[in-house]
């Protein structure tokens, strides 16, 4: 199929300086040109996550030395989350061809109505799926499975605690950590529990009602998309063989972010039966493949709170900041 026309510049959304909602805006920029491994996505809908938090303010100022000191390296356009149809290759790209749709995570650029990322980074929607379930999946999807999967080993029949269930990842693992034939204690708000209840949570534990660390040993896994609960406490939920996998923690200052927090559980659990793991989710073929088959058989839905259009994605981010959003914020350009 022959490449279709495209325009040379596009109505994106952008920021130029670190900050919050206020420097975001919405500019005429450059339509990009696929390199030899990458292809070029006519975007339709995108979602916004933690990350686009953290590179548009900068934040923790740990992330600085590779993202610019004083001010982002190059602009920013949030939206690592893609959906959309390939309109353009490069010469050495095999796996796919223009006319395409695919979904997956790039490093940003899905709040614009092209982006280019590598091959390697995207795979074919499936038949049935819906664009907004797609683009909503990858980073937060990603985040998920390889916590569960790749990092804490879940297993059927195994006790799992989700700690922050209501959130992007959480919404996500309730559902995954279901699919892999575990049991499922979920923890949310109190206003979340019954959309919790609903994505398969087999137990579901309002923390502005109910402590769930009191009780002792009993969970095989907790997946911690919070850090809102010291190592100790964390330890004691486990059972002798336990895995914990932190995804996130407190935003304790501006410099470290969640460090402090991950340092101290590292020391916790060190000499410990057991186990500590935390980790970056990364763009992987396989896994986004196996949550597009998820997807296809209805095993996994993702919760959407809302869809929004570009004009709508600074005050999306600005909520995304709070660290109390629920589910997930869909943008879609189509």
């Amino acid at each position: 199929m022959p490449e279709p026309a495209r325009p040379s510049t596009m109505r994106a959304v952008v920021a130029r300086r670190y900050g919050t909602a206020e420097v975001v805006e919405i500019d005429d920029i450059a339509v990009p040109t696929p390199g030899p491994t990458d292809v070029l996505i006519e975007v339709a809908a995108s979602s916004l996550n933690a990350l686009d938090w953290h590179f548009l303010t900068g934040t923790p100022y740990l992330i600085r030395p590779t993202s610019g000191l004083r001010r982002p390296t190059g602009r920013v356009t949030p939206g690592a989350d893609v959906c959309g149809t390939v309109v353009a290759i490069g010469e050495k790209v095999d796996k796919y061809a223009v006319g395409d749709v695919v979904f997956g995570e790039c490093e940003g650029g899905g709040c614009a109505p092209y982006l280019v990322t590598g091959e390697d980074n995207v795979v074919l929607v499936p038949d049935g799926v819906s664009t907004k379930a797609v683009a909503a999946t990858p980073v937060a999807g990603l985040t998920a499975l390889q916590g569960l999967r790749t990092e804490a080993d879940l297993r059927p029949g195994e006790e799992v605690l989700i700690n922050g269930a209501a959130g992007g990842v959480g919404t996500f693992a309730v559902q995954i950590a279901k699919a892999m034939d575990a049991r499922v204690t979920a923890v949310c708000s109190a206003r979340n529990v019954d959309m919790v209840r609903s994505l398969g949570a087999d137990t579901v534990v309002a923390y502005d009602e109910e402590d769930f660390v009191p009780g002792g040993p009993r969970f095989d896994v907790m997946l911690d998309n919070v850090g809102n609960r010291s190592p100790i406490e964390c330890r004691s939920v486990l059972k002798a063989d336990g895995r914990y996998v932190a995804i996130s923690g407190p935003k304790e200052n501006r410099w470290f972010g969640p460090v402090g927090h991950i340092a101290r559980a590292w020391f916790t659990f060190r000499r410990s039966s057991q186990s500590f793991h935390q980790f970056t989710a990364s763009p992987n073929h396989d896994d986004l493949t196996f949550l597009g088959e998820l997807l296809a058989d209805g095993r996994l839905e993702p919760e959407i709170d809302r869809v929004i259009g570009l004009d709508d994605v600074a005050a999306g981010l600005a909520e995304i900041g709070t660290g109390h959003t629920r589910a997930k914020i869909v943008v879609t350009l189509t």
